[in-house]
């Protein structure tokens, strides 16, 4: 898979970033660059159904939780979406994700 980004400013959370479920094994690798102020942000998973009519999905922190600076990480179970959760900050965070085997 070729890189992907989705970015988010300020406080509140990103639109989701959809991983394709029919790849195996899934190896995720990604990196949040920050840019300005943001003093926690957390990278968030879910294993629900982004798509969803009910609305009801849940979201789950990965090994990036509340921080302020430029991180990366990895996954390497499925997953169905990540987004970006600003908790505070005036800043941006950028999250580029890397999926092997496509």
């Amino acid at each position: 898979m070729k890189p992907n980004t989705i970015s988010t400013t300020g406080v509140g959370s990103s639109s989701p970033m959809i991983i394709n479920t029919n790849v195996n094994p899934v190896n995720l690798g990604f990196v949040a660059v920050v840019s300005g102020t943001v003093s926690s942000y957390t990278i968030q998973y879910s294993m629900d159904d982004p798509n969803s009519t009910t609305g009801l999905t849940n979201w789950f922190a990965t090994s990036i939780s509340g921080a302020s600076a430029t991180a990366n990480g990895n996954i390497t179970y499925p997953i169905t979406a990540l987004r970006i959760n600003i908790a505070t900050g005036a800043g941006s965070v950028a999250l580029t994700v890397t999926q092997s085997g496509i």
